[in-house]
């Protein structure tokens, strides 16, 4: 699997991210650190504890990451879920989990395909 079609495979925008980064190697540096970030843990922790304020932050961590590498399905699930958690744990927030839960994993289970071909 190329780093092209890893971002096909996730719904990315792989001609963004390579006009903003300007470097494929960067790119796939990024797109590969990516599987250690801990925020999907944290938010879901976080929900868990009814801790919103938290579960804003991982959220809108996610969010800020899948936006600078244009991961964009999983940053459009993600803003979705960070501005229902601006305003606190609504039922809207809460049913909207479930999707960035989807994105995520499917993002995490294409960058691993891409890295195994490497």
């Amino acid at each position: 699997m190329t780093l092209k079609e890893c971002y096909e495979a996730i719904g990315g925008d792989y001609e963004e991210v390579i006009g903003r980064l300007r470097s494929e190697r960067l790119v796939q540096k990024f797109t590969i650190k990516f599987m250690d970030d801990k925020s999907l843990e944290l938010l879901q922790e976080s929900l868990k504890t009814e801790n919103y304020e938290e579960a804003f932050r991982a959220a809108h961590t996610i969010k800020g990451i899948c936006q600078n590498l244009s991961f964009n399905r999983l940053l459009a699930s993600s803003s979705a879920l960070t501005e229902a958690l601006r305003e606190g744990g609504s039922p809207e927030a809460l049913g909207l989990v479930e999707q960035v839960i989807a994105d995520y994993e499917q993002t995490i289970s294409a960058i691993k395909a891409f890295q195994s071909s490497l």
